[in-house]
């Protein structure tokens, strides 16, 4: 068999007046693609695919696709974008596939290919919103805490409650009414994190806290109880300054630029701190991190040492629920009644291939039962910004996981990612229903305090 793209013909090179660009998704190198053998084995596991029952819209699919773009077959049109910009980027059919397929590596650089096309072209990618909020706001934690200030300060005097009942949030327009739906009860601003913390007890391990962005601005207690978890288990904890955004934001809407800007500097931050880990809470984030060696082949113009810098980042990256599972936990006294149901997010159970560790840590609790949630792994409709993005797709997404939560009757729900807590919590809200919604570093910081979970903070 012939594993070799066929010749790209000329017709199917992009071009943007004078300038002749490579083909969209050109450089992904073939055999990826040639891994998929069609089985269809993966449907099953697309949220989209469910959903729609539209070939196009999975893996398969969109595999197809892509691959008939960079052979020429067909151009990257509209429609065909359509299909492409609808994935989630979830990876569960990297979960199902028997045969390998490395599904991420093929659409996360196809976008990137994507947007160089449409700068070239004189077109805004995304738009203001993309410019403003995605790009501009989100991935800076200082600038998003500013302008949470007011949001906060109208849910400590109760105001919010009002202006929910007279329903002025539905005029908001498209994009920012979304995300005042997707803003969840804002804990009080901790202090601020000191450069280290150390260890309780005999000292088992000096690791790197990522606090990233979104993650800190809306849920620092979650980042503060990571902290006092990592020091009750003996470990000294080091909050280096420096560090920013993962970098997901950028990449995953297609700027690699500033993407690969994000990962050097944090590559910086952290490994001049001579850790035994870099920790981390946030899936999505967790699995960008461990992506960072990918992005020398993904992106032009990255030097040598560059890449070997990044991957030694990247190798010393865990989740929390990993990390700890791995240095043998200390088990929490605290006794914490409730019921609860766990959602495995997308980017920790199927990037990150992270199920048991979470439900082991978890388990440990005096108090906790956790109950069986229907599709588990079936994606919320977070996916980053999918839900500001794609919003019909995240709704139904996000109204067929509140489902299957409810028909598991718990008392809260519990993930380890930031966004799968904002659109859970929204849909629960918008169905009225009060169910809180917790990360387990919260539950189990309780339970090494002794706290009730409604005083964490």
């Amino acid at each position: 068999m012939n594993n070799q793209p066929p010749p790209i013909p000329e017709s199917a090179q992009t071009q943007i007046g004078n300038e002749t660009l490579p083909i969209v998704g050109g450089k992904i190198e073939y055999t990826k693609f040639l891994d998929c053998v069609h089985c269809g084995l993966c449907t099953s596991a697309c949220p989209t695919y469910l959903e729609t029952g539209d070939e196009n819209n999975s893996p398969r699919g969109r595999i197809y696709l892509m691959r008939s773009v960079v052979d020429g077959r067909i151009d990257l049109t509209d429609t065909v974008q359509r299909h492409l910009d609808l994935c989630l980027d979830c990876r569960s059919c990297e979960t199902a596939c028997p045969s390998g397929v490395q599904y991420g590596r093929l659409i996360e650089p196809f976008r990137v290919d994507t947007h160089k096309r449409d700068v070239a072209a004189g077109k805004q990618s995304g738009g203001w919103f993309q410019k403003i909020f995605l790009h501009g706001l989100f991935p800076y934690p200082n600038k998003l805490r500013w302008a949470l200030a007011p949001a906060r300060l109208m849910q400590a005097l109760k105001l919010d409650r009002v202006i929910d009942a007279t329903g002025l949030p539905k005029l908001l327009p498209g994009k920012l009414g979304r995300l005042y739906q997707q803003l969840p009860k804002l804990q009080p601003r901790g202090k601020k994190l000191p450069h280290v913390l150390p260890a309780k007890g005999e000292r088992r391990a000096r690791v790197g806290l990522f606090t990233g962005c979104v993650a800190e601005a809306m849920f620092s207690q979650t980042n503060r109880a990571t902290a006092r978890v990592l020091q009750e288990n003996g470990c000294d904890v080091v909050i280096p300054n420096t560090q920013g955004c993962c970098g997901a934001i950028h990449y995953h809407s297609g700027a690699e630029q500033p993407a690969i800007e994000f990962a050097r500097n944090n590559a910086e931050a952290f490994l001049s701190e001579n850790l035994d880990a870099i920790i981390i809470n946030v899936a999505g984030c967790g699995a960008m991190l461990k992506d960072y060696h990918h992005l020398a082949d993904e992106i032009e113009g990255v030097d040598e040492a560059t890449a070997s810098h990044l991957s030694a980042f990247s190798e010393k990256v865990k989740d929390i629920s990993e990390f700890l599972i791995e240095l043998g936990p200390r088990p929490p006294k605290g006794e914490i009644p409730l019921t609860a149901a766990y959602h495995d997010a997308c980017h920790l159970c199927h990037a990150q291939q992270i199920r048991s560790q979470p439900r082991e840590l978890l388990s440990m609790i005096p108090g906790l039962k956790l109950v069986p949630l229907a599709e588990s792994e079936i994606c919320c409709g977070a996916a980053g910004s999918y839900n500001l993005t794609e919003p019909e797709m995240a709704d139904r997404l996000g109204q067929r996981k509140v489902d299957n939560i409810l028909k598991s009757e718990p008392q809260a729900v519990i993930t380890g990612n930031a966004g799968c807590s904002l659109q859970i919590q929204a849909v629960l809200k918008k169905n009225k229903e009060a169910l809180p919604v917790y990360h387990p570093v919260d539950l189990l910081d309780c339970s090494y305090r002794g706290v009730p979970i409604e005083e964490r903070h």
